[in-house]
């Protein structure tokens, strides 16, 4: 006989709404994941229901999230009713199943692969921070149009920046505050925090919360009560500030090459070094551009200016000065320790900054392991940027020959 589970009020919506969407929010020990893979659970007992679980990263679901519902399975005492591979739960009553797989895997992007999953009419998207391009939620999203069962697309997320599409599209788009439940146009929203799942926590957890609280008041209201943030904690860099670009001085451009995930972005630099101020404008943000389309803008924004340009594609370097008429474009200079060096050049510097993917890339270039390693993402501008910056500010340059004459 199956054992009844408690779940916090809020979480009744996912049963009893008529959304499509459901975004489910809230900091450390809110058991956000915990009430929402139990109703998984529960739905598996409904007939001709398919659950798509996914998270951007998942290496081995055997490994990593089916333990997770193995016990939740063995709290409701219905172990014996599921058959349990290495990618899939499946309910005996009623053929009904969740699938486990990551969105990017060792063997590449697998968005391809899920959306053409038959059947599925629940889709899942468990740690939504994670996945920084809304074009693959889009197309899981687009699959999931079942005419046998209710469609269902759930977010479980820590609150991040709010330059991130989940914050764009489900909150300032649609005037929704933080911690805010309820439905709105379709979607339904869910938020807790440890205070609604005090029941289930320890008291050293919860004294350890209250630590943080006194302490580190930001700290305890994006990372317990799940608010999102200005900006991410951990910042690469801090002394900057939203400014029109200053076309007074002599400027140079910087590029870096994207590929079909990454935006090829073409930032526009100039530098006071007697008063320690760096101008970046932002030209080109943009992903699945081939060499004549970078070619025809870098030469219609740039003109005759220099152009530092990622060194890693040197044959599209050549092309781009074999066309007629020829990009004034130099490699960048990359070696072993490029990387720290160029973002140590810019630290020492106030800059501003002109163009809205700048500002968002500034917010949420973060370490990775602070002063060793930042993190390889919200750094195509940035990288461009760093190839200017250690252009203009490390190597002799006279007055005047940033211009092909």
């Amino acid at each position: 006989m199956a054992n009844k589970i408690d779940l916090n009020p809020k979480y009744q919506t996912l049963f009893n709404s008529d959304s499509r969407y459901f975004v489910v929010t809230g900091g450390r020990g809110s058991g956000k994941s915990f009430a929402v893979n139990t109703f998984l659970v529960l739905l598996t007992y409904e007939q001709n229901t398919k659950t798509l679980f996914t998270r951007y990263t998942m290496s081995s679901a055997e490994m990593s999230i089916i333990p997770e519902f193995r016990e939740k399975l063995e709290l409701m005492g219905v172990e014996d009713q599921f058959i349990i591979t290495k990618t899939e739960i499946k309910n005996k009553l009623t053929g009904s199943s969740i699938y486990f797989s990551g969105i990017k895997t060792a063997s590449g992007d697998q968005t391809a692969k899920l959306k053409s999953i038959q059947g599925v009419n629940t889709f899942v998207l468990d740690e939504a921070e994670e996945l920084n391009d809304e074009t693959s939620f889009d197309k899981i999203d687009y699959s999931i149009r079942s005419k046998v069962a209710k469609n269902r697309c759930v977010l479980i997320l820590n609150p991040t920046t709010k330059e991130h599409w989940i914050y764009q599209r489900f909150f300032q788009n649609r005037s929704i505050n933080d911690g805010w439940n309820g439905t709105k146009e379709g979607i339904t929203y869910i938020h807790t925090t440890y205070l609604d799942n005090l029941d289930n926590l320890s008291t050293s957890f919860v004294e350890q919360i209250q630590d943080i609280k006194k302490r580190r008041p930001e700290k305890y209201r994006h990372q317990i009560m799940g608010g999102w943030l200005q900006k991410a904690e951990g910042v690469v860099f801090e002394d900057w500030q939203i400014g029109e670009f200053n076309s007074e001085i002599d400027s140079i451009f910087a590029l870096d090459f994207g590929f079909a995930r990454d935006q090829t972005a073409l930032v526009e630099i100039a530098v006071d070094k007697v008063r320690k101020i760096m101008w970046l404008k932002e030209h080109l943000y943009k992903k699945g551009l081939v060499t004549s389309q970078i070619y025809d803008h870098v030469r219609r924004v740039a003109g005759r200016k220099l152009v530092v340009c990622d060194s890693s594609e040197p044959r599209l370097l050549s092309e781009m000065k074999m066309k007629d008429p020829p990009l004034n474009v130099t490699p960048t200079i990359k070696k072993k320790g490029s990387i720290l060096g160029g973002i140590a050049l810019m630290q020492d510097y106030n800059i501003n900054l002109d163009g809205e993917n700048l500002v968002k890339e500034f917010n949420n270039y973060v370490w990775s392991v602070k002063g060793v390693k930042p993190i390889d993402s919200y750094n195509h501008l940035i990288d461009a940027a760093r190839y200017g910056a250690e252009y203009l500010l490390t190597r002799t340059v006279p007055k005047g020959m940033y211009i092909v004459r």
